[in-house]
């Protein structure tokens, strides 16, 4: 496979907790730190939403696409992506993913079938397909 793109992102300091995130390109420069859900003190990023915001805006484009590809046009697209880190009994982290598009101009069956056909090729979901439990609710923007 071809590489069209590599991001490099360093991490330093003591990672979620305090740490500070730079990109090569220094267009992503932040500092890191645990969620007040887990007893940290909340007042920065963290690799969650990090995630989130990386997967939304993938799939978005995916979504876009998706709809192009069978000569749909969209007249909005918009997503909220909830990234769960989890602390299990038996001590081990994990994550669940939950995406919610909306997407203008079409039916909520429409809505729901590209929203099928973005995750089937969105380079997150297809990162992360069976080995997180990932729920998808797209939504018609009329049927709001």
């Amino acid at each position: 496979m071809a590489v069209s793109y590599t991001a490099v992102v360093d991490v330093d300091g003591e990672g979620r907790n305090g740490g500070r995130v730079r990109s090569s390109d220094g267009l992503l420069e932040t500092g890191l730190a645990i969620p007040k859900e887990f007893g940290g003190v909340g007042t920065a990023t963290n690799p969650e939403q990090l995630l989130a915001a990386g997967w939304a805006a993938c799939f978005l484009g995916a979504l876009r696409l998706a709809a192009g590809s069978r000569g749909i046009r969209l007249t909005s697209t918009a997503i909220t992506a909830e990234i769960t880190l989890t602390h299990g009994d038996d001590g081990e982290f994990g994550l669940s993913a939950v995406l919610n598009p909306v997407l203008g101009g079409v039916d909520q069956a429409t809505a729901e079938e590209l929203a099928q056909a973005a995750h089937r090729t969105c380079p997150y979901s297809r990162a992360t397909r069976d080995n997180i439990p990932v729920t998808i609710n797209a939504r018609a923007a009329d049927a709001a």
